[in-house]
């Protein structure tokens, strides 16, 4: 495994790089394949593992099995990645959901795993209030051109509200 995957490519076979012992301080969803691993420098990747050693100044933004190796757990960072996938996509079924509804003043509102999220209109903006259902709401601060926009981001406080 000296070598690395993908034959030793880019930074595997430099010896001024560490090759285990890696630690993941991030995982990003690009939206899209934008980005080469910094470790292999060959493979396109789309989830950017944020890899950090103490022997090792800065970040190595890599793919999954690149970090995988260099944390010596390739199981871990495909759970990892499986993770953040399964979140963007139920970030995208989030609008299309069957649980939303109006209520009776208007706001589109949806019920799910005991929170209440609702996008409502002040002062011509679009915004967000979510919680527990039976806990006050907390109001966001953040405004919204578009309903749809404002849909979309309430995902991040159903989220928060779930955590609660």
């Amino acid at each position: 495994m000296e070598d690395g995957p993908l034959g030793g490519r880019g930074k595997w076979s430099d010896p001024r790089v560490p090759k285990r012992g890696w630690t993941c301080e991030s995982i990003d969803d690009l939206g899209d394949v934008l980005q080469t691993c910094e470790m292999c420098e060959a493979q396109d990747i789309r989830y950017v593992h944020a890899m950090s050693h103490p022997r090792y100044p800065g970040i190595l933004e890599c793919g999954c099995v690149c970090s995988g190796h260099m944390e010596e757990d390739v199981p871990a960072a495909r759970a990892r990645e499986a993770a953040v996938r399964n979140r963007a996509a139920r970030w995208r079924n989030w609008p299309k959901l069957k649980r939303w509804y109006r209520s009776r003043s208007g706001n589109l509102t949806i019920e799910k795993d005991g929170c209440r999220v609702t996008v409502y209109v002040e002062r011509g903006a679009y915004k967000i209030s979510a919680g527990p259902i039976g806990v006050g709401p907390r109001f966001g601060r953040r405004v919204f051109e578009t309903e749809r926009a404002a849909v979309l981001a309430s995902f991040d406080a159903f989220m928060w509200a779930k955590e609660r």
